[in-house]
């Protein structure tokens, strides 16, 4: 994607909505997951990643596994509970927000 700018603002929901599809992911399979489900067009970098993570673990909606594979210590992010409800808010609000784009993008498609 040209402006990545456009996606930082959804992080949050693309890491929880794919966190609700599998039961633990650690960081770096959430950026390949990403990257491979977009074609390359998305690419999370660490440096966006780990941070949005910290603040949904800081908010109480994931919890934190830590395994030792391959001789290092990996941590798995799962939601928890909370993080469940608010991954459905939080797509509800991205959907609602698509639509009123796709309106002003293209009034004739609007129902």
């Amino acid at each position: 994607m040209a402006n990545s700018k456009l996606y930082k603002g959804s992080l949050t929901t693309i890491i929880l909505k794919l966190l609700s599809e599998h039961d633990k992911m650690y960081g770096y399979e959430i950026t390949q997951k990403v990257k491979a489900l977009t074609k390359g067009e998305l690419q999370i970098t660490e440096g966006a990643l780990y941070p949005s993570l910290h603040k949904l673990e800081a908010e109480g909606l994931l919890d934190v596994e830590v395994a030792k594979v391959d001789n290092r210590l990996r941590k798995y992010y799962k939601l928890t509970e909370k993080g469940t409800t608010e991954t459905v808010n939080k797509l509800s609000e991205l959907e609602q927000y698509i639509a009123t784009l796709q309106t002003l993008i293209n009034p004739k498609l609007s129902y």
